[in-house]
């Protein structure tokens, strides 16, 4: 099978001030259609900065990175965003944000009307369809952003951090809905997380993320029978072991911010 998302070599460099900030370097990674994989690290290490690569909103430095053998030069229709700020019009209603980009698309009257009814049905959202998303709690501000995105029927979903700001019951409630949504829809989805038990419920591979600039330091496979139960030892063992990768790179992000006394002389 060919990778969906090819990236080989890419590096990202930000001119500022005071200096070149390196945020990526030589990343290599092959995505597969339908492949689940989030990007975990430490803040700082360029998880967002390589979504957006990928979503052509911020393109890189150097290297290849493609989309279905194809260079990736800009955002496109074959690439949906969802972001943790839920980025909807506040002066819309839940089912005009759902419309909107297919009404932009061009698509006919009907169309629309089916696939927001259905959208609005699959994700608990018909009763809300008339409200404004301050009228909304986070959690299904995030719905009806993922519903948008959805309504676009792109095969690849790109997500930033989506559940970062929920509390712990909703944000497990999200996660089953995401899986839900991306065994009924056949989607690839790249995810950021900070979260590292988030990482093992979700993901078919974890790619983890070194401190900047941002390398792979390692692709864990997370071959665990879904649904996955977060008490099983094979659950907590390899959480165990990403949450050591993980606090490795933190230190190193720690030691960069103060110093590390152990390295004067």
């Amino acid at each position: 099978m060919n990778p969906q998302i090819h990236i080989k070599g890419v590096q990202k460099v930000y001119t500022t001030a005071h200096g070149d900030v390196h945020a990526l370097k030589d990343i290599d990674l092959d995505i597969y259609p339908g492949e689940f994989v989030s990007f975990l690290g430490p803040s700082g290490c360029g998880k967002s900065t390589l979504l957006n690569a990928i979503g052509g909103f911020s393109l890189p430095t150097s290297g290849t990175l493609q989309v279905e053998g194809k260079a990736i030069t800009a955002p496109g229709p074959d690439r949906g965003m969802v972001f943790q700020e839920y980025a909807l019009f506040p002066w819309m209603t839940v089912e005009a944000n759902v419309r909107f980009g297919m009404e932009i698309q061009g698509k006919s009257e009907s169309t629309i009307q089916s696939t927001t009814k259905e959208l609005l049905g699959k994700l608990g959202l018909k009763e809300f369809a008339n409200r404004f998303p301050k009228e909304l709690s986070g959690g299904m501000r995030q719905r009806v952003a993922i519903a948008r995105v959805l309504a676009l029927d792109p095969p690849i979903m790109l997500m930033d951090e989506p559940f970062g700001a929920l509390d712990a019951l909703t944000r497990r409630t999200l996660q089953d809905e995401l899986l839900r949504i991306w065994a009924e829809f056949k989607k690839t989805i790249c995810f950021v997380t900070h979260g590292i038990e988030e990482s093992i419920y979700l993901s078919d591979r974890v790619v983890v993320l070194t401190y900047r600039p941002g390398t792979v330091k390692a692709i864990v496979p997370v071959e665990l029978p879904r649904p996955r139960s977060t008490t099983a030892p094979d659950f907590n063992k390899l959480k165990e072991m990403l949450g050591q990768m993980v606090m490795e790179e933190q230190n190193r992000f720690a030691k960069d911010e103060i110093g590390d006394p152990g390295a004067a002389g």
